[in-house]
């Protein structure tokens, strides 16, 4: 891992007058760029050749000579012919020369690699670098573990296929897609062993990959991704807030929900098992009875960061839930950074950031905010790993 003083090293070089917010061009870059807009910060998108134009010409910025925005949101874009590239040293002195923060994404460790992020990226980073790793599922240190230290409420694992007893869902990556998953679900061993057999001869999974796949009992109920912020220059009121919630649309999942039972049994066998790729995602939000116990989670989980990632969370991070018939909230995944439904509140921000900060507050907006109240109270280093 990057010592804390070489970041810090790296920080002091900045000229906090000219700070410029920067993100990897993928997943959330948008609201993140949007964000920063709003706080009068200028951008910076790293991207890959082949996949720049939302960024280089669709959403570029267009600003008037006396610096308003009146137009777009990114105002710089670093092209590279691939994304791993960035931690080449001549990428990294540009992003240090212009005094950028970088705000991680899941795309930023899935295509650079978390080793090279730990070790490589020089760069400051904006949240908690050392927490990136716990999102791998199948570490040491993972996620799971951090719930179960934290007395947090999950899913039951099932340690082996034969002992399937009930719906559940097989949780492993996507063999040709990076960034996506292969999951699927099963009730019973023969099941299992069917669908998997499909979806290798599919090339949707490889056999490794189903060796080392999490299963664990399906939570029937609705998602929420329950975006949170935690701040920890925050003094007069509470450290953790709920900017907002959202949820998934899977494709090919929901286009299967969305055929009658009679149409789903006549599908053949390339089009029978659902993928659970993300594609989009819709705002919501929770009956006012179920907030106290969502806050509740976060609590838990920023106190078990806190003992086990020193210094523990900083900024953005989503609990992805479900609640069962019950009530019951089950924490099916965590994003220790910006979570990756975010982009449904840019601009128009969401019903409890808006409430809590009188103003349209989407998460790239706060992560901005929260840069702009550092400068100006002279504690970036408190908010950088």
């Amino acid at each position: 891992m990057i010592s804390r003083d070489t970041i810090i090293e790296k920080l002091h070089g900045y000229k906090t007058d000219k700070i410029r917010i920067g993100v990897l061009g993928s997943h959330s870059a948008l609201d993140v760029c949007d964000g920063a807009v709003d706080e009068g910060f200028q951008t910076t998108v790293v991207c890959q050749k082949g996949r720049d134009k939302t960024y280089s010409e669709y959403f570029r910025a267009h600003r008037a000579m006396e610096g308003e925005v009146r137009r777009g949101m990114v105002d710089d874009v670093i092209l590279l012919d691939r994304f791993d590239h960035i931690i080449r040293p001549e990428v990294q002195q540009k992003l240090l020369d212009d005094n950028v923060l970088f705000v991680p994404n899941r795309s930023l460790t899935s295509y650079i690699g978390m080793d090279a992020v730990e070790d490589d990226f020089a760069v400051p980073l904006l949240g908690s670098r050392n927490l990136l790793r716990s999102e791998d599922r199948g570490f040491a240190k993972d996620y799971y573990w951090l719930l179960k230290e934290a007395n947090l409420p999950f899913p039951k694992k099932i340690e082996n296929p034969r002992d399937i007893d009930r719906l559940v869902i097989v949780k492993l990556h996507h063999a040709k897609k990076k960034l996506e998953r292969g999951f699927f679900t099963a009730s019973s061993f023969e099941e299992y062993s069917q669908k998997s057999e499909q979806l290798i001869t599919q090339g949707v999974i490889d056999r490794e990959t189903l060796g080392e796949a999490r299963i664990e009992e399906y939570i029937i109920g609705p998602v929420f991704n329950l975006d949170f912020f935690y701040s920890p220059l925050e003094n007069f009121c509470s450290k953790i807030e709920l900017l907002g919630i959202d949820w998934r649309f899977e494709s090919s999942l929901d286009g299967h929900v969305r055929l009658p039972a009679p149409q789903q049994m006549t599908l053949n066998e390339a089009q029978r098992v659902p993928e659970y790729t993300v594609c989009g995602h819709n705002s919501s939000t929770l009956r006012e009875s179920l907030l106290e116990n969502a806050f509740e989670l976060a609590e838990k989980y920023v106190r078990a960061t806190q003992e086990h990632y020193a210094p523990g969370i900083i900024g953005p991070f989503c609990l992805q839930t479900c609640v069962d018939k019950d009530l019951q909230f089950f924490i099916y995944d965590v994003a220790p950074r910006v979570g990756g439904g975010t982009n449904v509140h840019m601009n128009v921000g969401h019903s409890y950031g808006n409430s809590l900060w009188r103003t349209e507050m989407s998460t790239g907006r706060r992560v901005a905010r929260e840069v702009r109240n550092a400068i100006a109270e002279e504690r970036l280093e408190e908010i950088v790993t």
